[in-house]
């Protein structure tokens, strides 16, 4: 049924299925086979099985499928595959769709993991790769000629918050014959217009803001049905990418909230940003929802991750980090938890010190995930580190 409603109603009740018992919580289905009435039931099942018919948990599981159904239901995408982690889901959607020969462009201002599934083993097996500065439609223009297979971008790039113009490179692409493969974390399910502007498949790392409480890994790729159910699952059953029924409901538990937590967070982290913004020990205060910044009419709801960039480089970024109170140091984002992450030293050391430089990611940045504690408690207790130095 075709039912007319929000994001929020849809995290909650959509895909939903019930065992005898008529529970009100999904249940987890901890098996990994099934069982079958016939040995001609077993046939038919492997011949082509319908989809609540199950046969391995590496294939396909009743709790991961309402997983997989609600999430897409809330992105507006035909179906999704559920993943182990959100590196499996990038690296699912790459290598389920290209072969040697095949031409990728990919904006450069990727995670690390992203980079070297691209560069590294795409590469080894005969896909060239290009990069390009994701903002510059003129480099996607020059780099997206026919034949080109796909691009692949992040949305909002991570650490440093660029917003690539969705709308305007998958016209490109499109042109080209290429598939447009977005990374939407940083968006979020929540805030994401992705397959409305072009997209052809998005992924999500779950463990961040689908979870978004710290417990445990998921992924997912997210497009047409033919695509999803052809290509793209039969590479992750056969290569073991799946999701745990296990994760797959406690991404469900997450989904169920993600609307209000999502907002609450994207609300204090623009009080942050605005907080901080005019503040002059800082270089930068990167923040897509701040009408000063380049990105800011594609993607004005702004995120819940800000960065920041301190004048005085590694040393006065360590020792903000080291005399924060509430904020954690950790590499993870979208948490419950506030997060802030030194990327030069961290996520992002082993990129080279002049790709650095390139995609801004100096010594002074400081990559901040807001969390649910209250805006204001946060931003007074930056305030207190920054007083430091």
């Amino acid at each position: 049924m075709d039912r007319d409603w929000t994001k929020r109603t849809r995290a909650v009740h959509e895909g939903a299925r019930r065992s005898q018992f008529a529970e009100l919580s999904e249940a987890i289905f901890l098996t990994q086979g099934f069982d079958y009435p016939s040995a001609e039931a077993a046939e038919a099942r492997f011949e082509k099985a319908a989809r609540d018919e199950f046969i391995y948990a590496r294939y396909g599981n009743p709790t991961v499928a309402i997983f997989e159904d609600r999430l897409a239901m809330i992105e507006g995408a035909e179906d999704a595959f559920a993943c182990a982690s959100g590196m499996a889901a990038v690296n699912g959607a790459l290598m389920a769709l290209l072969k040697a020969g095949d031409r990728v462009v990919a904006a450069r201002a990727l995670f690390g993991s992203c980079l070297y599934i691209l560069e590294e083993v795409l590469g080894r097996f005969g896909v060239e790769v290009v990069l390009v500065d994701g903002t510059d439609l003129e480099a996607w223009r020059r780099a997206v000629t026919p034949g080109t297979a796909a691009v692949f971008f992040e949305m909002i790039s991570n650490p440093v918050l660029e917003v690539v113009d969705l709308p305007a490179v998958a016209e490109i692409a499109h042109a080209a014959g290429a598939r447009v493969i977005v990374d939407n974390v940083f968006a979020t399910p929540v805030f994401s217009r992705a397959f409305e502007q072009g997209a052809d498949l998005v992924v999500y790392s779950a463990t961040k803001h689908i979870d978004g409480q710290g417990r445990c890994l998921g992924g997912a790729i997210l497009g047409p049905r033919e695509v999803i159910r052809g290509p793209v699952q039969t590479y992750m059953k056969h290569s073991g990418g799946a999701i745990s029924p296990f994760n797959a409901w406690v991404m469900l538990k997450g989904l169920e909230t993600l609307d209000l937590r999502v907002r609450a967070q994207a609300a204090g982290a623009r009080l942050i940003a605005e907080g901080l913004k005019d503040d002059l020990r800082f270089a930068r205060v990167i923040y897509p929802g701040l009408a000063g910044h380049p990105g800011h009419a594609l993607f004005p709801e702004g995120g819940t991750l800000l960065a920041l960039d301190l004048a005085g480089g590694k040393e006065a970024a360590f020792k903000v980090l080291n005399a924060l109170d509430i904020w954690r140091i950790s590499n993870n984002l979208g948490d419950a938890k506030s997060i802030i992450t030194h990327p030069a030293t961290t996520t992002h050391q082993n990129l080279p010190e002049e790709t650095r430089s390139v995609l801004g990611i100096g010594p002074g940045l400081l990559r901040l995930s807001v969390g649910l504690e209250d805006p204001a408690d946060l931003l007074a207790d930056l305030r207190a580190a920054l007083d430091t130095l």
